[in-house]
């Protein structure tokens, strides 16, 4: 779970779009860079190495 304080202010750290929580599958979403970050213990890892590439139908949402 993510606090609604902090992802009101996390951005994607390739595009500086604003990012979504996918409680589901616990990640942070850009649409704009097509990127899913990990949320790991309740600690978002914005590396873009770290990230996976969504897939067309995820990145229309």
């Amino acid at each position: 779970m993510i606090d609604k304080r902090l992802l009101s202010i996390l951005v994607c750290p390739v595009t500086k779009a604003p990012v979504e929580y996918d409680k589901d599958k616990n990640e942070l979403i850009c649409r704009a860079s097509g990127l899913a970050d990990p949320v790991r213990d309740g600690i978002p890892v914005m590396l873009e190495s770290e990230a996976r590439q969504l897939t067309a139908d995820e990145k229309l949402g």
